[in-house]
């Protein structure tokens, strides 16, 4: 029998809300971790991005958080990036206007008075970047010692990013006891010491490993000429849904979205020299369908999630199997597949032949040219056959 999100302790009137958005069944991080969040546990769930976290925290916070009063919020996220604390707030929106909670995203690139004026009228729940919620709290507009929930989400990529002494300078803040539930794809190292410091007791949940592995996606190797990479890739982009491109530099990527677009090809960049309301508004349109194609930097990446994304085109080749695993993580998301593209010149052919055996992968390296008709269906391509 297929659990729904009634089997988990969920009062009706947010169920109800969930059901209005076509969400019954819980995904497996859920269903393990609502239970315990709703018991008022402290959690450990070891899950990925695009594994279906923000209900399995977002739903028992909701549900358990008493009111807050202005500048004293009741309920925190702590998130690593803008996108994703805005992509945060969106989809808990519902289910705290059902129990008449107040949601803010605070982020930093925005005008910091527009969420000072949002505190002061009174705040419920705030879902925020590290280094901004610092900047509120030393200015006196945003305290924390009235916190009953604290949410740490992808506290590995905090870690990556380097936002582990803000995290804990929030933390120690959070004097009164408070429940303490914290999300992230590995739970070692920085992680680890965040756990053993900061939550009382954990249970630790883990969904077996939804990192993306080389297998659930198809892969296409492509050599091209420079002339002719930038036809390539647009051909690829037109004939797919929604596509994330890669490029090494935040200039390559303005380059690169700039070359699509003169091809034909509804394009923009995103990464971290945009200004925030750029960056949101690229998202928005890939999100919405209004443009097929995101040129993303590694970092920026970090930020994007979007489902229904069928294809992921390395432009630039990855640094590592590491980066070529996370680009490539774009794709294939929430179970479905997706086809991650390389174009490799001439003289990158050694490195990616030295990518492929670290990934322990067996792809042949196939010449194409824009006009290659292979390129408008890439999932039902097999170069593998082709070169046999």
């Amino acid at each position: 029998m297929t659990i729904q999100f009634a089997d988990l302790g969920i009062d009706q009137d947010l169920v109800e809300v969930l059901s209005e958005r076509g969400i019954t069944t819980p995904f497996d991080i859920q269903s393990l971790t609502i239970p315990d969040g709703l018991a008022g546990r402290d959690v450990c769930g070891k899950a990925k991005t695009g594994s279906g976290k923000t209900l399995a925290f977002g739903i028992p916070l909701i549900q358990r958080l008493p009111r807050g009063t202005p500048k004293r919020p009741t309920g925190l996220v702590l998130v690593p990036t803008r996108e994703l604390a805005v992509q945060v707030c969106k989809e808990l929106e519902p289910l705290a206007e059902v129990r008449g909670l107040r949601i803010e995203a605070i982020y930093g690139g925005t005008p910091i008075e527009k969420q000072i004026a949002a505190l002061t009228s009174g705040v419920d729940f705030v879902v925020a970047t590290p280094g901004r919620m610092i900047d509120l709290i030393q200015q006196e507009e945003l305290s924390v010692v009235d916190l009953a929930g604290v949410v740490i989400d992808e506290a590995d990529r905090m870690a990556d990013m380097g936002f582990m002494p803000q995290v804990e300078w929030i933390l120690r803040r959070a004097e009164k006891e408070h429940q303490t539930l914290l999300f992230s794809a590995t739970l070692d190292g920085m992680v680890g010491a965040l756990i053993t410091r900061y939550q009382t007791d954990p249970v630790t949940h883990e969904v077996a490993s939804r990192e993306v592995t080389v297998a659930e996606m198809e892969h296409r190797f492509l050599t091209v000429h420079e002339m002719d990479r930038i036809r390539v890739a647009a051909r690829i982009i037109e004939a797919s849904n929604r596509t994330i491109v890669f490029s090494r530099t935040k200039w390559g990527a303005d380059k690169l979205a700039a070359k699509l677009v003169d091809a034909g090809v509804d394009a923009a960049p995103i990464h971290g020299d945009l200004r925030q309301a750029q960056r949101e508004k690229a998202l928005a349109d890939f999100t919405g369908g209004k443009i097929k194609c995101l040129v993303a930097t590694d970092v920026a990446a970090r930020g994007i999630h979007v489902d229904d994304v069928d294809v992921v085109i390395h432009y630039d080749p990855p640094s590592d199997a590491k980066t070529y695993l996370h680009r490539s993580g774009r794709t294939a998301r929430a179970g479905e597949s997706g086809v991650v593209v390389s174009l490799v010149l001439w003289n990158e052919e050694l490195e990616v032949r030295k990518l492929l055996r670290r990934l322990g992968m067996k792809q042949p390296i196939v010449e194409v040219y824009s006009n290659d008709e292979r390129l408008d269906d890439l999932m039902a391509w097999d170069p593998a056959a082709d070169a046999a």
